[in-house]
């Protein structure tokens, strides 16, 4: 599609979110850049989840009453929209959590801890969220586990040579980010996977900041777990989940204990529920798990491949816009001239200037931005910096939000250096 057509997608998308039409500091219109964050949520998925309170409330599962069967048929059916999403080979795998964090807890906690002893190694990389990094740290310290971290190329990307010499017959785990939240890199997900199998490892994918973007295919990559966050992809906060082999998943025992899981229970043991309720204990949050297959079908009716497509152009925009701004370091690798290769974000900092100050400034514009360490601590000490500033775009986002960003940061680079002259 050419620019002109693409340009359609958010021009036909931004009125499904009310929530972009408002003046922000009473006469601002909002220009929202915070979608590495948190996605806004389509009018679509906030119908759907008002409607399940207002029409299907009611427990899942083993209820014989209407309003039970409906939130079941609803439940169930958004795992049956998820697997396919993805392409799972089974509804089974896919299991829900609260949100990515929990789904790599479970992993760490009914599989790292039941099959790692003192010597394995788990190989990560500098670039992970913090959720990709403190379960595998406690799990070393509980089991002896030896962490491994593959460092950053020249172009600050995933070193895929480092890489493939940490490799080695120690290596029981990689856990490594698809997209990073910081640089921005798009990380070889399929060759990381290839070759960590090789040695007999097992691999998880953070694809928190890749399924909102583009289509993730798990067979394709063969991972042998997968974990995101509904928030990040138009649901609701509150829902996520894994995505585990079957048989790996049969292999697991239970995460957490309660109603739910359990298919028998004695007074001094019980049995466990099949796949996938054996992970799920206690009552589920069911509007939230049934708006997460209405952003499903939101986000596949758009088509993945056209929001891709679109915000490699807008990356390509930003970037080109960004440079005109001298003594503004972007950190990760440059996307080309068709913005292709990163994610459509740019974590960023002005020489001299204080990222939060920034960020808090052009609030005041209207301008929704993000600063901090983007729960990226280890890769900021990396790069040297404490924090950085983050504006990161969706399919929603337009060329005239991106001028509008450039021409409010010019300003507010001004005002600070006219304050320090």
């Amino acid at each position: 599609m050419t620019l002109i057509q693409e340009q359609t997608l958010a021009a036909k998308t931004r009125s499904d979110f009310s929530i972009l039409h408002q003046l922000v500091h009473e006469d601002k219109p909002l220009i929202y850049l915070d979608n590495a964050a948190t996605s806004q949520k389509p009018n679509s998925v906030l119908k759907t989840l008002q409607d399940y309170y207002t029409q299907d409330n009611a427990n899942v599962h083993r209820g014989a009453h209407t309003l039970s069967v409906r939130a079941t048929e609803g439940y169930e059916g958004t795992r049956d929209k998820v697997a396919g999403f993805i392409n799972a080979a089974s509804r089974n795998e896919i299991v829900y959590t609260r949100n990515a964090s929990e789904a790599i807890n479970l992993v760490a906690y009914s599989w790292a801890l039941n099959n790692l002893k003192a010597g394995d190694e788990i190989i990560t990389s500098v670039m992970e969220h913090h959720s990709n990094l403190v379960p595998w740290q406690i799990v070393a310290q509980k089991t002896g586990a030896i962490i491994k971290h593959v460092e950053l190329t020249e172009e600050e990307g995933f070193n895929f040579s480092q890489y493939q010499s940490l490799l080695s017959e120690k290596t029981k785990l990689v856990a490594v980010v698809h997209v990073s939240n910081t640089l921005g890199c798009i990380n070889p997900v399929e060759e990381i996977t290839q070759l960590a199998h090789q040695y007999g490892a097992k691999v998880l994918i953070d694809a928190c900041q890749s399924i909102p973007h583009m289509k993730v295919d798990v067979q394709g990559i063969d991972c042998d777990w997968l974990v995101a966050s509904g928030h990040k992809m138009c649901a609701p906060t509150g829902i996520g989940f894994l995505y585990g082999k079957l048989d790996l998943l049969e292999s697991m025992p239970p995460f957490m204990g309660g109603g739910e899981m359990i298919q028998d229970v004695f007074l001094d043991h019980s049995t466990y529920a099949e796949l996938p309720h054996k992970f799920e204990a206690g009552t589920p949050a069911i509007g939230e798990a049934i708006a997460l297959g209405a952003a499903v079908d939101y986000l596949s009716h758009l088509g993945m491949d056209h929001i891709h497509a679109y915000e490699e152009e807008l990356t390509a925009y930003l970037f080109s816009k960004l440079a005109e701004i001298p003594d503004l370091r972007i950190y990760g690798p440059k996307p080309d001239s068709q913005g292709r290769g990163r994610a459509a974000l740019a974590a960023f900092n002005v020489e001299g200037l204080n990222a939060s100050d920034l960020s808090t400034l052009l609030d005041h514009e209207g301008v929704a931005i993000r600063s901090g360490h983007h729960c990226t601590q280890p890769l900021h000490r990396i790069l040297g910096v404490t924090g950085s500033a983050r504006a990161s775009l969706y399919f929603y986002n337009t060329r005239e939000e991106i001028d509008q960003f450039v021409v409010a940061l010019k300003e507010t680079i001004e005002f600070f250096r006219s304050m320090m002259a």
